[in-house]
């Protein structure tokens, strides 16, 4: 008997006649050939498949007592020499059956083709989704392992770039948990292995003897390995590590067709470790960044009271444009020097610029006593550099005297600071001056005031007076209403009025848009003035 695809299907299709008792009334040629044994006369349970049987004895079954439509009717299949047919009926007056049977073969595995794709596809876009979802490499590995060990094998190792001598391993086994580790090996010791982490391409799996798979690499109570695929996962430039499949005895090797898609799993696998190690290495570089960029924490320094409040103009951000800094003196009983400032514009831009006008500041510290020398200093910086931003400033030289606080004042562009004496009444200090970082030459006059104990000096940003608020929202918060508040803050500490004035503000506020705010207080404390302690850093205090 020769093989159904000797057949020429193509010119007519096997068919046979049958009556209602099954048996066979006649057939054509192509039939003959591809059913020898079906002779007319002879029965169709005797000569013929049995699912082709079987579909002749239902055929005279009304279609309501088979439980479905006539329009929902499939066609019976089934295997003959190798090959799937569709059976389609056609009923004569006569009772008779013709059975054309159609070679079904190359649509069923077209289809099923299709449908693996299918399945793969969308494997691959879960993966994806599930990979992007978190910026975490530790999550990143976890979920590489865990989906390639419920999908591509029995067991999956995703392995790292070594950190120094140890090589981080995330193992999963299929239907268990991820679980972490580090390995003290050589990766050159496994073939593939050393190649993958180094971005080459993958050594193929027939290449790879499994009996020579190291003991750290197979899990425990796993069994013998079968099969292996070590493929690279590859990132932005560098590898992001090495994604090693392990087959059980018990499971198929793997074929070459699933080598080249667990190499597509990887590709997007190693992309979303690679992002997850970028974004973790600039979120450090960030926070380095971040930690010079905000504004340091006041205490009390040589005597003086000082206390500060910041709040970017966006919640999600922690650094702006408004800055402020408190500089204790070199030498004990001279002047601490604070600078409060508000840089054009807000965002990270101004917060490089904002850095940048405070080192300047801080190297210009030897000249702290001549403010205006301070501000040409920092003006001409500014106007060499290749920001076109401008910046108000304001600065006070504040020194403990006995029971009092002098004060010596000098404002750039800025508003000028307010004094709230004992008694409640708030003054302006009588300073005013060029901004600096607009134009060549800047002007400035410097004013002296002595605080007496419980009074304070409050410096701000306009973010806090410009904050629009009120019962309609379009009220700016204003510098009368600040006087106000501020005048039932007399005797307050340093800490009190500028969280006070902080919270005010935000309410004000609400949930509206707002610029950068930032407000400095400087008081003469109700307590005996003690020398500082040694050391002259940011947030110095006394005791």
């Amino acid at each position: 008997m020769g093989s159904a695809r000797d057949f020429p299907w193509g010119s007519a299709p096997p068919v046979l006649v049958a009556d209602s008792r099954g048996a066979l009334v006649q057939r054509n040629r192509v039939a003959a050939a591809l059913l020898p044994q079906a002779l007319p006369g002879s029965l169709l349970r005797d000569t013929v498949p049995g699912w082709l049987a079987t579909a002749h004895r239902t055929q005279s079954l009304p279609a309501r007592r088979r439980g479905v439509s006539d329009q929902e009717a499939q066609p019976p299949t089934g295997m003959i020499e190798g090959r799937r047919f569709e059976a389609h009926p056609s009923v004569h007056t006569d009772g008779t059956v013709a059975w054309w049977l159609v070679d079904d073969t190359d649509h069923q595995l077209t289809r099923e083709a299709l449908h693996m794709e299918q399945e793969r596809t969308a494997f691959l876009t879960k993966a994806s989704n599930t990979l992007l979802s978190s910026l975490n490499l530790g999550r990143c590995m976890d979920v590489t392992a865990q989906l390639a060990a419920e999908s591509l094998a029995d067991a999956a190792l995703v392995i790292a770039p070594a950190r120094g001598r140890h090589l981080p391993v995330v193992r999963c086994v299929r239907g268990s948990s991820p679980a972490a580790g580090q390995e003290s090996v050589d990766p050159s010791a496994v073939p593939g292995l050393g190649e993958a982490l180094r971005g080459f391409p993958p050594v193929p799996s027939r290449w790879i003897d499994p009996a020579a798979a190291p003991d750290w690499m197979v899990p425990d109570g796993f069994g013998p390995v079968t099969s292996i695929v070590i493929t690279p996962l590859p990132g932005h430039g560098v590898p992001a590590g090495a994604l090693v499949l392990l087959r059980k005895a018990e499971t198929a090797a793997f074929s070459q067709e699933e080598e080249v898609f667990a190499r597509l799993f990887a590709a997007r696998a190693g992309a979303a470790m690679s992002a997850a190690r970028l974004y973790a290495e600039q979120s450090a570089i960030t926070e380095v960044l971040m930690r010079e960029l905000l504004p340091p924490t006041l205490h009390q320094i040589s005597g003086v009271d000082f206390a500060g409040r910041y709040r970017p103009s966006a919640d999600d951000e922690r650094i702006g444009g408004d800055f402020y800094d408190v500089h204790p003196a070199s030498v004990e009983g001279e002047a601490s020097l604070v600078t409060l400032g508000d840089v054009c514009g807000k965002g990270l831009e101004a917060a490089v610029l904002t850095g940048k006008i405070r080192n300047t500041l801080h190297a210009l510290l030897p000249l702290a006593n001549d403010h205006q020398r301070v501000l040409d200093l920092l003006n001409t910086a500014m106007l060499s550099s290749h920001h076109t931003r401008y910046a108000t400033l304001v600065l006070a030289s504040a020194v403990r005297q006995g029971n009092t606080v002098a004060l010596k004042v000098t404002s750039a562009g800025h508003p000028p600071p307010l004094i709230v004496r004992a008694d409640g009444t708030v003054e302006v200090t009588d300073t005013r001056g060029t901004l600096v970082g607009a134009v060549p030459r800047i002007s400035s006059c410097t004013a002296a005031v002595t605080l007496a104990v419980g009074e304070a000096c409050v410096l701000y940003t306009d973010g806090i007076t410009e904050a629009k608020g009120g019962p309609l929202g379009d009220t700016l918060f204003g510098e009368e209403r600040l006087k106000r508040a501020l005048s039932k803050c007399a005797g307050m500490p340093a800490e009190g009025i500028a969280e006070h004035i902080q919270m005010l503000a935000s309410q004000w506020l609400g949930s509206r848009r707002h610029d950068d705010m930032a407000v400095v207080v400087i008081s003469a404390p109700r307590t005996r003035h003690l020398s500082a302690l040694p050391g002259h850093t940011r947030g110095g205090f006394t005791r």
